[in-house]
């Protein structure tokens, strides 16, 4: 009762002032509600099993030893002396392994930057059965259509699980095994002399000015985010069909997010509209 009263006795002014403490405590409500949101789907996204999780600025440990197609010992350190771009793949995969492989071809002879001299691309096998040979065989079948006669450029690494484990969860690569196969998402990404990891290209095929300008971001140490990450919020991998399609409830989160934002907007905008026509 006294609060009724109170609030009956508050002038103009008091009581304009309230409304405004009223308000700001809803818009907080809101933009907590909004963030939650975001974090919720960040958590969706970040929970597959099969998934790209970015670590732009993050090192790759580059001591870990692999076999060449040459069955020589290299480590990473020995490798990476330059841009490069890493791939990766399993030789005996049946769906987008042999597609990435040929993006990343067709990107490399539509670029004006020299495979061996500007760049090298290491692609690394995540299946730990995959031998030597077998990385000779398919860098043979890939380097011989794309290389443009620099084939030395384009290495083809084999190693343990236990290495495929650190520089998979190094990159955020993550796959899954399901009987003799694996399923995984489908990403290129750049890493700078040092073994920074700069930039993820994401999908089967590449713009040949996103080629080039993470290899340029790479030789400078700059990482880059990539509006393609926003893209595939949207997406999930379709385990049964092994390709990916449009998530929905990933995209009901981001839509309930979008009105939220646009409701504070209009409630913000709404009031000084009237104040303008007075």
């Amino acid at each position: 009762m006294e609060q009724l009263c109170l609030l009956f006795s508050l002038n103009p002014k008091q009581q304009e002032q309230k409304n405004k403490t009223m308000k700001t405590r809803l818009i907080s409500v809101f933009l907590f509600a909004t963030l939650f949101s975001i974090c919720s789907i960040a958590q969706v996204d970040q929970s597959n099993e099969v998934a790209v999780i970015e670590h732009l600025g993050k090192y790759i440990p580059l001591d870990l030893k692999f076999a060449n197609e040459k069955s020589d010992s290299v480590s990473l350190r020995q490798l990476i002396n330059k841009p490069t771009i890493l791939s990766f793949v399993y030789f005996d995969c049946p769906g987008l392994c042999s597609p990435l492989l040929e993006g990343v071809g067709s990107v490399i002879q539509k670029t004006d930057l020299v495979l061996g001299k500007d760049y090298q691309v290491i692609t690394i096998s995540f299946n730990f059965r995959d031998t030597p040979e077998k990385a000779k065989l398919k860098k043979d079948r890939f380097v011989e259509k794309y290389s443009k006669g620099k084939g030395d450029g384009w290495i083809f690494l084999t190693t343990d699980s236990a290495n495929i484990f650190k520089i998979t969860h190094a990159t955020g690569f993550l796959t899954k095994a399901v009987g003799l196969d694996f399923v995984h998402p489908s990403a290129i990404i750049a890493i700078s002399p040092q073994g920074m990891i700069t930039r993820y290209l994401y999908g089967i095929t590449f713009m040949p000015i996103d080629f080039k300008m993470a290899i340029i971001e790479a030789n400078k140490e700059q990482p880059r985010p990539t509006i393609q990450r926003i893209l595939m919020l949207c997406y999930s991998y379709d385990q049964t069909n092994q390709r990916f399609a449009l998530d929905v409830t990933k995209i009901a989160g981001i839509l309930i997010v979008f009105f939220l934002l646009v409701f504070i907007v209009v409630y913000l905008l709404k009031p000084k509209k009237k104040n303008q026509n007075k």
